[in-house]
């Protein structure tokens, strides 16, 4: 199951349900702003695991965070502590609140929903795509490492695969060889 489809379909729609109510929208509204942060925080995510330290630190997070709660959990997104995580994790991927904003602004130009309302559903999302991964860590998925696949790594190839031939080995390898000739 790709990340999308964990977040929209986790505890059968509820947390789409959730973020609908506290923010007023439709589910169709929040599918919609959903799907339009989604790859901008992907892409950071992908630009992260990138840097020196990036994976690896990345792999720590989702291990260590309980992040998994904030797609098991849908209430667990109306928690101030949800929030001030998902500003965490945003400040850690963006490095600023500008860009937060303009992450804000161009999802609000792409679904029509007001960036004041994005801006406060950012860290919410951050904190599911965080949480999706870490499900997927704990379900004893690391780095591919399952039965039936669908592993850690099988959500990770399309954000480390930045060359895009479908394989993230070759990609990750460059990170690899970066960080040992330095």
């Amino acid at each position: 199951m790709n990340l999308a489809d964990l977040i929209m379909q986790a505890q059968g729609g509820g947390a789409v349900r959730q973020l609908s109510e506290q923010f007023g929208l439709g589910e169709d509204q929040t599918q919609s702003a959903i799907s339009a942060l989604l790859p901008m925080l992907t892409g950071a995510l992908r630009q992260n695991a990138s840097s020196e330290g990036g994976l690896e630190g990345l792999l720590g997070a989702l291990q260590s965070g309980h992040h998994e709660r904030y797609v098991d959990d849908p209430s667990s997104l109306a928690s101030p502590d949800t929030v001030a995580d998902g500003n965490g994790i945003l400040s850690h991927l963006f490095g600023s609140k500008e860009v937060s904003r303009e992450v804000a602004n161009r999802a609000s130009a792409q679904t029509g929903i007001g960036s004041d309302v994005l801006k406060q559903m950012l860290p919410l999302v951050a904190s599911m795509v965080m949480g999706g991964l870490s499900k997927q860590t704990s379900q004893g998925a690391a780095l591919g490492q399952s039965a039936g696949g669908g592993g850690i790594l099988d959500m990770l190839t399309p954000m480390l695969d930045s060359n895009r031939d479908g394989s993230a080995v070759d990609d990750i390898l460059g990170m690899a060889a970066r960080f040992f000739t330095r």
